[in-house]
């Protein structure tokens, strides 16, 4: 009965947040005040149960590529799609997909969740799969030292009763220790040791010292278990698994989102076992496109403009080096709100000289006089500051009229520089 009332209350109040634009975890609240155990009816009886995708970096895109990628090997897949990654986002999410009876038509569910609110979901819903992305300096003011958040994300994997599979390259979650205790078994991701310095750790960020790497891929990893990504040309990469190398052509942009296609893969392997279908899974990943925001291109008056999620250190660093900024204008937007992080700090741990030739031609959003202060420090010109963010991507608009375009953006604002841009041109609606 109380399952019955959260449903139909929960729909209501989607219903009502829809009308008024979308985009609210609310209803996943009401529902689950009104039915505490909401996600165990719903999600605890799917035949291949439910994925936890977590860690600092690469969420959104990760699991957005993990669920195409079921789905070409005809799996039905349920996931948060809006990236609202808490316990009551996702309650939100099944109240658009369930129906009065609070039925899923899914086998699996696939879910993003904060490193943080993850730890409230898998007590309600222990993951028979887990995939773990990485470690990384990101909002210190919320989850403190980045061990901390290590060992958030081994809560999961020892919640986990199926695969666990982990960033082998990651020296917090890639190691021995991190899986001395699990009960699940233990599949790894990684890099080719060629393209180490691509992907630096959390502590080669931080560290003054560099080691020689050898120039030519190795090739597959040893274990036929684990996947690699092996080399990086442009917009191929090579993946390795099972003992063979795959050539894929990416739409995807930006190497790490490269890294998180091996993830994703690796995912794959472990829900679906002996009955892979290696060339659907390959012509799905080729057909993969970025998630919003992460990547994402906007065509405003015929001219393409691309935004770039940027939240830490190690992102923004990837980030500008997977874009060559040559003829590109460039404006850079920083918000500092509760989703974004408040510590700006982490700017200064990035190196802006790759746009020194180019320079920037707009800085906004509310921290951007320490964004612009940062540049130039690094001795990166700027065209203007301005912190309101509809006339500053005005601005920018009509000094640059033609030409690609370019735009990097901390979460709150990357929201908000969609929602200005889909008053000028066709923006691909965000699922609620």
């Amino acid at each position: 009965m109380r399952h019955a009332l959260a449903i139909s209350v929960g729909k209501a109040a989607r219903w009502a947040t829809m009308r008024r634009g979308g985009g609210s975890a609310a209803p996943g609240l009401v529902a689950e005040r009104i039915d505490p155990g909401f996600l165990r009816a719903t999600l605890g009886d799917l035949p291949y149960g439910v994925v936890v995708v977590s860690g600092t970096n690469g969420k959104t895109t990760t699991t957005k590529i993990v669920v195409e990628l079921l789905q070409s090997q005809g799996l039905r897949v349920f996931t948060n799609r809006t990236g609202s990654n808490f316990s009551r986002g996702v309650v939100a999410s099944l109240l658009g997909e369930v129906d009065r009876r609070g039925r899923l038509a899914a086998d699996i569910a696939v879910l993003e969740l904060d490193e943080a609110h993850a730890i409230s979901f898998i007590a309600a819903v222990p993951p028979r799969y887990s995939l773990l992305l990485n470690v990384m300096r990101d909002q210190l003011d919320r989850f403190g030292e980045i061990d901390h958040t290590a060992r958030l994300l081994h809560k999961i994997a020892a919640a986990t009763q199926d695969t666990v599979v982990v960033n082998g390259d990651d020296p917090r979650i890639g190691v021995p220790a991190f899986a001395a205790d699990l009960t699940a078994t233990v599949r790894t991701f990684d890099t080719d040791p060629s393209l180490h310095r691509l992907f630096p750790s959390d502590d080669a960020l931080y560290s003054d010292t560099a080691e020689d790497l050898p120039t030519a891929p190795t090739g597959p990893p040893i274990d036929a278990d684990d996947t690699r990504l092996v080399s990086i040309e442009d917009h191929t990469a090579v993946f390795g698994f099972a003992g063979q190398a795959h050539t894929v052509q990416l739409q995807l942009e930006g190497v790490h989102n490269y890294l998180n296609a091996a993830a994703a893969i690796g995912l794959t392997r472990a829900v679906v076992g002996d009955r892979l279908d290696t060339p659907a899974l390959l012509r799905a990943l080729a057909a993969v496109k970025p998630a919003f925001g992460r990547g994402e291109t906007i065509m405003v008056d015929g001219q393409p403009v691309e935004l770039v999620l940027v939240k830490n250190p190690a992102g923004f660093r990837l980030s500008l080096a997977s874009f060559d900024p040559t003829g590109v204008a460039t404006m850079i937007v920083i918000n500092d709100d509760y989703a974004d992080g408040r510590d700006v700090s982490w700017l200064w741990d990035v190196g802006f000289e790759r746009l020194r030739d180019s320079g920037v031609a707009m800085v906004s959003g509310h921290r951007c006089w320490d964004m612009a202060l940062r540049l130039h420090y690094d001795q990166v010109g700027f065209e203007a500051v301005q912190e309101e963010r509809k006339p500053a991507l005005d601005a920018f608009l009509a000094a640059h009229p033609e030409g690609r375009k370019r735009i990097f953006v901390t979460y709150t604002v990357m929201l908000q520089i969609r929602d200005l841009l889909g008053e000028r041109a066709y923006v691909e609606a965000r699922v609620s």
